[in-house]
């Protein structure tokens, strides 16, 4: 799905929201648009002056930068690199 079509989606719909749920509701298409491998640019284009939609992407970037972080502080730099040909059979 196009990000200018979920954009106009969401528009039409976010107002049947409570204001409440419309952090968790803009995370979640957040999140389905970038499982569907939508580039950021192209959501911040699509989604221009939205500032749900905003807040969300930038919760999810932060929490995507967090993650890539601790996967970075997890690897061990003295740790061997193994390929097949290490292997004796």
């Amino acid at each position: 799905m196009s990000e200018h079509v979920a954009a106009e989606i969401w528009g039409e719909l976010k107002r049947y929201v409570n204001t409440v749920d419309r952090n968790e509701a803009a995370e979640t298409v957040v999140q389905i648009l970038m499982d569907n491998d939508s580039d950021v640019e192209d959501i911040r284009n699509a989604f221009k002056g939205d500032t749900d939609i905003k807040r969300a992407l930038t919760a999810y970037l932060d929490n995507d930068k967090d993650y890539s972080e601790e996967d970075e502080e997890d690897e061990d730099p003295e740790e061997e690199d193994y390929n097949e040909d290490d292997w004796e059979n």
